[in-house]
Parts: structure tokens; C-alpha cells; sequence
């Protein structure tokens, strides 16, 4: 490479938010440089964007380059990392690097989903080192909560960047390998130029608990039930549903399914090994079929998804599975933000029905993937990196990851967010310049840019309906009829009693008789003046404006 080469960083998601990782990083002459991307996931959305179902990274930076993409490496398969890539590949066309895990669940996602593309996949082991174009990487096994999670040691002739991926050290996590310390160690032997690290926990003192000590409680917890015992955990997570299992059965219960995304992970699992000697599992009919103090259940919704199979029946509307006074469920989860309501939702509905709910407000039934500040603390002494860059994070979380990444003593710390370009090496490290970036969403079958204005509307719309106005108009400007009016998301009467749309009609025709001949046949001026007249009418008796919407139609 030519003397101007540089070791440079982006990230195109999951710095200034927890979610929809993406990060590039590349490597040559600024404009000969060939690009690696580790992870290519997606976000959840809120209540702020109504219709929409999923975020997504705008790759549009990369894209126009993509002849000098190497290749996509997905460091484990939790949506936020893997999720947009069946949606974003065709635009990419990279070979992919990921485990067996992840590609196990790539492909039954991909069989579940009629015309998702073949992506080309290259499984890789933890342990094992390559070479993608100009860069070295070796996958680092990590403990997360889903298996086969790694870290990556990126090495380029500029140095080595470490790239933490999700992780925490725990030594006991029932399914997969534990953090590699030793080889954590080696690398910080040979020397860690950069280290772009893991931020979700650092506000949090201590270490995480480990899959061992939930295990533990959730055998005590179920040893104890007298009814039907449900479970309930993130899918993936299947040191959780091994450990949920295994509870039951040493119980005298046989185990059953309530949920197709849980099945489908645990074909995925029982295929790469990770259940050996766990018995298989049954289908949901044996909920209702055996006795009460003979099942326990692994089912979906722990977030209060509407469609999953807990949410059903908290609603009595499960096709086989029903709960009543006596039974316990358990969410061996967190509650992620912004699902709060719903999973509210789904505790009420179970305690009114006299089930006993147990959460991790009142047991250890979740730990979590991520590493806590003495974990970090451990993780930088090992590595000893001279430059650190936060991801994974909220502002909140980059910030005093950067003050606990200068407290361990790394010579040099940058808090980089979306679209800012970092350069590693081999001058000082420094944020550069900018790369494109920006959100897609998925809105049923469509790609949105974040900005388009079709998003907002649905905002105003739900805060404050809708009323459309067909007029047909003659020649001479006037009416051919009565206007059609359609009026959605509006109340009925006023405060004072008063029909709604009675008003509104009375609007049109004050507005109309009051305008001239001439702007009467100006349809643009028309149905503007109507707009407005009917947004304040209906405004000055509600206190909301509605959107307002006007036809004109000459006949």
C-alpha cells in the first residue's frame, strides 16, 4: 500500500443508540480504501413512528462503493446485529462471514420468508483467523446471550482494532464457550492499537451474574409451582431455554413450545448441538392435555408482542393453551424500552386471572449479555489498548464510557457517534470528517428514507384525524350537489353539544358563497380557502386541528 494508507472507522448504526449496529471499517489510501462491515441489524420501532415495523441503517455511503465492500461479518445473530441483512444485501452483494448459529437461523428465516435472497454465506468457527481483502480477522468466542457471539481482532499493517461486539465475562453460561481470557490477553500481548467496545452496561457497577445463578433460580422456582408453569425468555437466548428445560424436568414436567420463533431456534439449536441430552420437546397441545403439575411451556412475547403466543393467552384467545388461578408465569427476560406498557399489559391481565407472575423485580430470573463496569475494567486491562471508541450506546452511555475508558488509563479516548469518520492509524488518532448516514425504515413491504414525509402525517393524523371534502363544480362555479364529506378520528359533538359535522358543513358553504365568481372556479384557490376555513372552524370548538383534505372536481 502507498504511504498515505489509513486504518479508518464508521459506523453507520449503534453509536448514539442501542440498536441496529452496523460499522465499517477500512483500510488504503483515502480513495483506494476497501471496506469491511461487522454487523448489519436493525432497531425496533416506537410509538413515534406509527405503520412502521422495523429501522434500519441507511447504507447508502457504502453502497455506492460496494465494489470495494470485501466482505459483511456478523458477529452473532440477536436482531440488532443480523436482522436488516436479508432486507439490505441485494443492494451490497458481499460475501458474508458467521457462525453456524447465525447461519442456522439465517436460512430458516430466509425459508420462512418467500423471496428473501440467497445470501452467500461462509461459516466460521470461534478461534478462527482469515484474511477478507487487506484485513486479518480473528473471531474472539465471547459469552452473550445467544450463542457463538464474538469478538473480532481486525489487523491491518496500521495495527490491530479490536471490535468487542456484544459480550460479558461469565464463566459458567450453560450453552457455548465463555469469554477466551487467554487469548483476550495474547492480543493485548501483540499490541491493540484500537479498541471499539460494548457501552450498554457501563452505567452499572459490579459484574453481571451469571446464566449459571438464573439457572439455579429458575430450578427453585419451578420445584416449587403447583399449576401449569409458563416461560417465558427471548428466543434466542438458548442457554435460557436449556436451563427453563431443564427446570421442568427435574421437576417430573415435560416440556412443550408455545411459539413458532421459539421453534424454529430450537430446531436451530438441537441441529448445531447446543441441547444435547435435553429431551425434545413437545408440541402445544400437551399444555392442555397433561396434567397441571406435569408441563412446563417455553413460550414467545416476552416484550407483549400482540401476535405471540403469551400475549394470546393473557387473552384467553391461545387455540390450546389456557391459564387460570394457580399457575405461574415466569419472564426470564428484561423489558426492553419502549415495551413497557405492553408487558404492563400482559403481568395485569395474568394477576387479575389470579396467575402468579415472577419477573426480575422479585427473582433472579434474567441476567444480562452485556458487560458492567468491573467486566469493562477487566476487558481494558487485558487488551490494554492505546485507543478506545465507545459504541453500542446511547449518548448518555458513550460519555461516561469515555470517562471509564481515561480512567483505566487508555492514552487516547474518542466519542464518536453516526456517520463520524475515525481514523486509527497510522497518524493520530482524530475524527476526520463525515460519512453519509441516515435511517430506512420498513413500512409493510416498502424501504422509506427516514425523512419522508409520509411518517409525520400518520403522526398528525392520529393525534388529530382526518376530514376529506369532494366538490364538484360547474362551469359557472357553482355546485353541482351537496359536498361529499368523510370525516375519521374526530368526536362526534362539541363540548356545548353541537354536531361536528354540522359545523363543518355549515364551513364549506359560508366560505364558498362568500368567495367571488371568479375565485370560485380557481379550483387551487378554493380548495384552499375551504382547507383553511374548515381547520379553524373545527379548531375553534375542539382545540385540535385536523388534517383537511379537498377535492374539486369540474363536471
Amino acid at each position: 500500500m502507498a504511504d498515505d494508507s489509513e486504518f479508518v472507522f464508521a459506523a453507520l448504526g449503534g453509536l448514539g443508540e442501542i440498536g441496529m449496529n452496523c460499522a465499517l471499517y477500512g483500510y488504503g489510501p483515502p480513495k483506494r480504501r476497501k471496506w469491511l462491515m461487522v454487523d448489519l441489524g436493525v432497531a425496533f420501532a416506537g410509538d413515534d413512528l406509527p405503520g412502521i415495523d422495523l429501522i434500519m441503517p441507511d447504507i447508502g455511503f457504502i453502497e455506492k462503493m460496494k465494489g470495494d465492500l470485501v466482505g459483511i461479518i456478523i458477529t452473532h445473530a440477536h436482531e440488532d446485529h443480523i436482522g436488516a441483512l436479508a432486507e439490505l444485501w441485494p443492494m451490497l452483494g458481499a460475501v458474508v462471514y458467521m457462525t453456524n448459529f447465525a447461519a442456522g437461523l439465517a436460512e430458516a428465516r430466509r425459508l420462512g420468508e418467500p423471496g428473501a435472497p440467497k445470501i452467500p454465506i461462509r461459516i466460521v468457527k470461534p478461534g478462527e483467523r482469515i484474511e477478507i481483502g487487506p484485513f486479518d480477522v480473528e473471531f474472539v468466542a465471547v459469552a452473550h446471550s445467544i450463542p457463538e457471539s464474538t469478538a473480532l481482532a481486525i489487523r491491518t499493517p496500521a495495527g490491530m482494532v479490536v471490535h468487542s461486539g456484544d459480550w460479558k465475562i461469565d464463566p459458567t453460561p450453560i450453552v457455548g464457550r465463555p469469554t477466551d481470557e487467554a487469548r483476550l490477553r495474547a492480543l493485548g500481548d501483540e499490541g491493540v492499537l484500537g479498541l471499539v467496545c460494548d457501552s450498554t452496561n457501563v452505567l452499572r457497577e459490579g459484574e453481571s451474574p451469571s446464566e449459571r445463578d438464573v439457572a439455579a433460580t429458575l430450578a427453585g422456582l419451578v420445584a416449587k409451582a403447583k399449576g401449569r408453569v409458563v416461560v417465558t425468555t427471548f428466543a434466542s437466548n438458548v442457554a435460557r431455554l436449556r436451563s427453563a428445560a431443564e427446570a421442568g424436568l427435574a421437576a417430573g414436567r415435560q416440556v412443550c413450545i408455545l411459539g413458532r420463533a421459539m421453534e424454529r431456534v430450537v430446531a436451530v439449536a438441537r441441529e448445531c448441538g447446543l441441547l444435547d441430552g435435553v429431551p425434545q420437546f413437545l408440541g402445544m397441545d400437551a399444555f392442555e392435555r397433561l396434567p397441571r403439575d406435569k408441563i412446563l411451556a417455553l413460550a414467545t412475547g416476552s416484550q407483549g408482542e400482540p401476535r405471540a403466543a403469551l400475549a394470546r393467552m393473557s387473552e384467553d384467545e391461545h387455540p390450546t393453551a389456557e391459564l387460570s388461578s394457580g399457575d405461574t408465569v415466569i419472564f426470564s427476560s428484561r423489558t426492553i424500552p419502549g415495551n413497557e406498557k405492553a408487558v404492563g399489559k400482559l403481568i395485569n391481565a395474568f394477576v387479575s386471572a389470579g396467575v402468579e407472575v415472577i419477573t426480575d423485580r422479585n427473582a433472579l430470573v434474567h441476567v444480562s449479555g452485556h458487560p458492567r463496569r468491573a467486566e469493562l475494567a477487566k476487558m481494558y486491562a487485558w487488551l490494554k489498548p492505546q485507543i478506545a471508541v465507545p459504541a453500542h450506546g446511547e449518548p448518555l452511555h458513550l460519555t461516561e464510557h469515555v470517562a471509564f475508558a481515561r480512567a483505566q488509563g487508555v492514552p487516547q479516548v474518542l466519542r464518536a457517534f453516526n456517520g463520524d469518520l475515525v481514523r486509527f492509524g497510522p497518524r493520530d488518532a482524530a475524527t476526520i470528517g463525515t460519512v453519509g448516514r441516515g435511517r430506512r425504515l420498513k413500512d409493510g413491504e416498502i424501504l422509506l428514507p427516514a425523512e419522508q414525509d409520509c411518517v409525520a402525517q400518520r403522526r398528525r393524523l392520529s393525534f388529530a384525524g382526518v376530514v376529506s371534502i369532494a366538490i364538484a363544480l360547474t362551469a359557472k362555479g357553482e355546485m353541482a350537489g351537496d359536498p361529499d364529506v368523510m370525516i375519521a378520528g374526530l368526536p362526534e359533538r362539541t363540548r356545548a353539544g353541537a354536531a361536528l359535522d354540522g359545523i363543518i358543513d355549515a364551513t364549506i358553504f359560508e366560505t364558498f358563497e362568500g368567495l367571488s365568481a371568479g375565485k370560485r372556479r380557481d379550483a387551487d384557490f378554493l380548495s384552499s380557502a375551504i382547507e383553511r376555513g374548515v381547520r379553524n372552524a373545527v379548531n375553534g370548538v375542539w382545540g385540535k386541528k385536523p388534517q383537511v383534505h379537498v377535492l374539486i372536481v369540474e363536471v
